[in-house]
This record gives structure tokens, sequence and C-alpha cells, in this order.
């Protein structure tokens, strides 16, 4: 079962995804800024996050750029409701990138599609 962490500041999004991918097989645990995402971190180890960009009065970028640097194994998909960000190079570190929407089947072909070939480049080898 891969773990995931959903790093967004709206509860009922949080939840919902929480519940949707629970759905889908996955263990998922929440954060509500960067913080909270950083001390999840530290607690424990997972397999890809899910970063909103728009976090308050933070920037998911910040924390993309952050895991990127700390944790380059782990994959992250960046999940916005501005399509605008795709064309930030700052984004492009992203693993994926997934228009947020109530219809979470973008979300859960793309979190599959990043979990494959993390799975396929361990198989033979590459981090």
């Amino acid at each position: 079962m891969s773990k995931l962490l959903v790093v967004d500041d709206e509860a009922n999004i949080r939840l919902l995804y929480s519940e949707e991918l629970a759905d889908e097989g996955y263990q998922v645990v929440t954060a509500a800024s960067i913080a909270e995402a950083l001390e999840k971190l530290q607690l424990g180890s997972f397999d890809l996050a899910v970063l909103d960009i728009k976090l308050k009065n933070e920037s998911g970028i910040e924390l993309l750029q952050q895991l990127v640097k700390e944790r380059h194994d782990m994959p992250v998909i960046l999940c916005s409701a501005f399509s605008c960000y795709k064309d930030d190079f700052s984004a492009w570190l992203a693993d994926g990138y997934v228009v947020k929407s109530g219809d979470l089947t973008e979300l859960k072909h793309e979190i599959a599609r990043v979990l494959a070939k993390k799975a396929q480049k361990a198989k033979i080898g590459l981090k």
C-alpha cells in the first residue's frame, strides 16, 4: 500500500482527497500547511506527495523546491485550481501537475502513473 501526503489548506479538499484516495487503496496523511507537512515528513516516509500551490500565505512551490532538494526520491504532484502554474519553471520540478476538480479521476490517474514510474526506476536501479 502506497503512502501519500496531501497538502492543502482547505479542510474539505483534504477530506475529499483522503476519502477518495483511501478508497483506491492508498494510505493518506494530510497537512494544512508547509509546517505541518514538514512535521509529518519528519515522522515517516511517503511514497508520493500531492501539493496545492496556493496555501493561505504560503507557496506549495517553496515546499516543492525543498522536497526536491531533501527528498529527491519522493515524487511530487502539484494540484492547483490555477492552470497558469503549468508554465511556471518552478512547477516543472514536479513529477506531475493536475488542475483541481471535484472529479478526482485525473488526479488518481496521475498518482498511478507517477507511482508506476517510480517503481520502474526502482526496478532498474535508478533513483
